[in-house]
């Protein structure tokens, strides 16, 4: 999208009409077939169509329709192509092309094997953040991009051309610290942990979380069930300010707002690459102002990291695309085997993190003992302990109840403390046999808890019952079903029937 609005010699007076059909963050228009704009200018499904009114341009995929839902001189627009947009009452808007996408040359090359120096990567990322490339071709720069395609120029690259669009936060402390995890392990949600307690300790952690990508929850997913999590700008910095840390949303603060454009097409196509996964954590963290950040990378047979090869060399791309861009860049490789906590979904990890940093006695034992690790590596990054001794610091922020004072603070200064929301439908899964819990699969894991409707159903995922190593015995629970429709529940519970659980027990 761009606010600049072309000169509308020979467009097309469009009236426009709030559709109200909702398409996402993709700006849909609609048209009638035999309208006189798509007779001139040949407009045909999914075209690119630049819409003008006095005051703004948007880029809009156009969708035809043949039914009388339209005048012939209406122009129909979806609700993200309304809220960029933003008309007043009885305005028009013009019709034309696009100017042409210069840079989608330079993805073309790539397809071929080509290399992008830095001066087509910046083209590329500033014509995604104008809004001139449609979802498709989006989905091809980073197709282009997966698997090692990448090399460490082209990484820094994109991370440097998404760190100069939209705005770099400064904070009047030093140092600020952050913390991130790599993802691809259900439950682990110790974020909310790490940053009660690194607060608690007097450390500044500014702490921006992404929803969900191919997980049945992000971080900003969890907490937005215990607290607003959507501020803008001003509103982050007064918490920050007055607690030390928060837990927003970054989407809603504009920093690399490309890399939510990109997310948003990764999450259809279910994957993402290392080079664009270094440049989206890296660029994030170096825009909300962080000086240094521990990130947690889960190292698994059916993690998002599966070998040592691989963890060895992600975590050097890091470290050294983290210096390039004024980071100092710690990474912890963690067991990445089974999931960490109870819950998989927002609200079922929610209720496991406050029993944590309510020091419950039935809190999830791996959760708390990860959260404190990594937590620990923050507070010695950053200064507040001597290496070595973070770990008692962290536990005792933990158990004096510091932490969860301090959680209760920021979510206060957030908008206020939630309790979880329950779903309606559940269902048990017993053992059939007895034996040992000898392996999870935790993509399996995870798509069960996502066809129970998490993390878009709050209330919705998996609950576990038993650990990796634990002793089974016949018809004990093994997993909990939770979902907010009876539809969404069998659609889950059928899918765990017909390929098994994600469970693996051994007699």
């Amino acid at each position: 999208m761009t606010n600049r609005v072309p000169d509308r010699a020979g467009r097309h007076e469009l009236a426009i009409r709030r559709m109200g059909i909702d398409t996402y963050n993709e700006p849909i228009v609609y048209l009638r077939r035999d309208s006189a704009v798509c007779r001139a200018e040949g407009f045909e499904a999914q075209a690119r169509i630049r819409l003008s009114t006095q005051r703004k341009s948007i880029i809009a995929t156009l969708n035809v329709v043949s039914a009388e839902l339209l005048d012939q001189n209406e122009a129909g627009l979806s609700e993200a192509a309304w809220r960029l947009l933003s008309p007043v009452d009885g305005e028009h808007a013009h019709a034309a092309h696009p100017e042409p996408v210069h840079s989608l040359s330079a993805v073309r090359g790539k397809i071929h094997g080509e290399m992008l120096g830095a001066g087509a990567i910046g083209e590329i990322v500033r014509d995604v953040a104008a809004g001139r490339y449609s979802p498709v071709e989006t989905a091809a720069f980073l197709t282009a991009c997966a698997g090692e395609r990448m090399s460490h120029a082209e990484t820094v690259a994109l991370t440097r051309a998404m760190l100069s669009e939209g705005r770099r936060l400064s904070w009047p402390f030093a140092p600020i610290v952050d913390k991130h995890c790599i993802g691809g392990l259900p439950g682990n949600r110790t974020t909310p942990m790490v940053v009660a307690i690194v607060a608690a300790a007097g450390l500044v952690i500014p702490k921006t979380s992404s929803r969900a990508i191919t997980s049945p929850a992000g971080t900003a997913d969890t907490m937005e069930v215990l607290t607003p999590v959507e501020l803008d700008l001003a509103a982050m910095r007064r918490v920050v300010e007055k607690e030390g840390g928060c837990l927003v949303w970054g989407g809603g603060i504009g920093i690399s707002p490309v890399d939510d454009i990109l997310i948003r097409i990764e999450r259809l196509l279910d994957f993402d690459s290392d080079g664009q996964l270094a440049a989206s954590v890296l660029s994030k963290k170096a825009a909300a102002g962080s000086t240094h950040v521990v990130i947690d990378m889960p190292v698994g047979p059916t993690a998002k990291v599966r070998s040592a090869a691989q963890a060895a060399r992600l975590s050097r791309l890091m470290t050294e695309v983290g210096a390039e861009v004024g980071l100092s860049v710690e990474v912890l490789q963690t067991d990445g085997t089974a999931p960490v906590g109870r819950g998989i979904g927002p609200a079922l990890e929610a209720r496991d993190l406050l029993q944590v940093l309510q020091c419950d006695s039935g809190a999830p034992p791996d959760l708390r003992a990860r959260s404190i690790a990594l937590a620990a590596a923050v507070l010695e990054m950053g200064g507040r302990a001597r290496r070595g001794a973070g770990s008692d610091l962290a536990a005792q922020l933990l158990d004096s109840g510091r932490a969860w004072t301090k959680f209760q603070a920021i979510c206060a200064a957030q908008g206020g403390l939630r309790t979880p929301p329950r779903a309606a439908f559940q269902r048990v899964f017993e053992a059939s046999a007895g034996g040992r819990l000898a392996a999870i699969d935790n993509r399996r894991l995870a798509r069960i808890a996502k066809l129970s409707g998490a993390p878009k159903a709050p209330a919705a995922g998996v609950e576990l019952h038993v650990a990796l190593g634990s002793a089974i015995e016949r018809g004990q629970p093994l997993l909990t079903l939770h979902a907010e429709s009876r539809g969404a529940l069998d659609y889950a519970a059928e899918f765990a029937e017909e390929g098994g659980m994600a469970l693996t027990i051994e007699a």
